[in-house]
C-alpha cells in the first residue's frame, strides 16, 4: 500500500509566555471544577477526628478560592501579552472583523465541523496561529469567565475580610439572591467542562488530520506548515501572517 509524504516548514508561533498561560489556565481550570464540585456537593465523610480539627472542607474552600486568584491574575497577564506579544497572540486575531477572518470562520466550520474536503492548499485558507472561529469562542469564553468570576466573587463577599470580593456585592442584587447566582456559577461550570472537551478533541482531531504540530506547539512552540502552502522562509511566513492579520482580505501571493 502506498503512502503518502509531505514535507513541512517549521515556525515558532507560541512564545513561552503563551505557553505559561495555556498550562496555568488548563491546571487551574481543572483544580476549580474539582473543588467546585466538591464544595456544591460535599461528601460525607467518616472519622473520628473532630471537624474543627480536621478541617478539611475548609482546604478545599481555601484551594477553591486561591486557584481562582491565581487563574484571575493570568488573565490579566494574557490581556497584557496580547498587545506585548507576538501577532500570533495579538488581540487582533479574536476579533473577525475582516473579510479574510469571516472567510476562515467558514472554511473552518466547513472543513473541521461538516469535515468537507480542502480542495485548495493555500495559505488564506488556514491560520498560522489560531483559527478564526477557535480565537472567537475563546473571546467568548473569557466573557463567560468574567460572568463566572463575578458570581464565584459574589457569593464570598459577605464573608470576606478583603476589598475585592467586597467589589462584587452588587452581583448578587442584580440577580435577585445567592440562589439564582449559584446556579449561573454551577452551570457555566458545566459549559466549560464542555467546551474543554471539545477543544481537546479538535487539538487532536488537527494532529491527525494535518500532522501540523497542534498538540505539541504548547509545549514547543512550534507548528508546521505544508510546503505545498506557501514557498517561503519561516521569517516570511511570519510576515505574510502578520500582514494577513493587519489588512484583512488581500490577493495572496503565497498561493502556490
Amino acid at each position: 500500500m502506498a503512502t503518502t509524504t509531505y514535507n513541512y516548514k517549521r515556525v515558532y508561533v507560541w512564545e513561552v509566555p503563551v505557553r505559561i498561560f495555556h498550562w496555568i489556565t488548563t491546571f487551574a481550570t481543572l483544580i476549580l471544577i474539582i473543588t467546585g464540585f466538591i464544595i456544591a456537593n460535599p461528601p460525607a465523610i467518616t472519622t473520628n477526628v473532630e471537624a474543627t480539627n480536621s478541617y478539611w472542607f475548609g482546604w478545599v474552600r481555601a484551594t477553591h478560592f486561591i486557584t481562582a486568584y491565581v487563574l484571575i491574575a493570568n488573565l490579566f497577564f494574557r490581556v497584557y501579552w496580547a498587545f506585548a506579544g507576538n501577532q500570533f497572540a495579538n488581540w487582533r486575531n479574536f476579533i473577525p472583523y475582516t473579510k479574510k477572518g469571516i472567510k476562515n470562520i467558514f472554511y473552518v466550520l466547513r472543513v473541521d465541523i461538516f469535515l468537507m474536503e480542502d480542495e485548495e492548499h493555500k495559505l488564506s485558507n488556514i491560520s498560522v496561529g489560531h483559527n478564526y472561529l477557535a480565537a472567537f469562542s475563546y473571546l467568548i469564553m473569557s466573557l463567560f469567565f468574567l460572568l463566572q468570576v463575578a458570581t464565584g466573587l459574589s457569593l464570598i463577599a459577605d464573608t470576606s475580610t478583603w476589598w475585592f470580593p467586597k467589589m462584587f456585592t452588587w452581583v448578587t442584587a442584580l440577580f435577585g439572591g445567592d440562589i439564582v447566582v449559584r446556579y449561573i456559577h454551577h452551570i457555566l461550570t458545566w459549559l466549560f467542562m464542555a467546551f474543554i472537551v471539545v477543544h481537546v478533541y479538535l487539538v487532536l482531531f488537527h494532529d491527525y488530520l494535518e500532522a501540523r504540530g497542534e498538540a505539541s506547539a504548547m509545549i514547543s512552540g512550534f507548528k508546521f506548515i505544508r510546503s505545498e502552502r506557501i514557498e517561503k522562509t519561516e521569517e516570511e511566513l511570519i510576515e505574510e501572517a502578520r500582514k494577513q492579520m493587519w489588512r484583512g482580505k488581500k490577493k495572496e501571493e503565497s498561493e502556490s
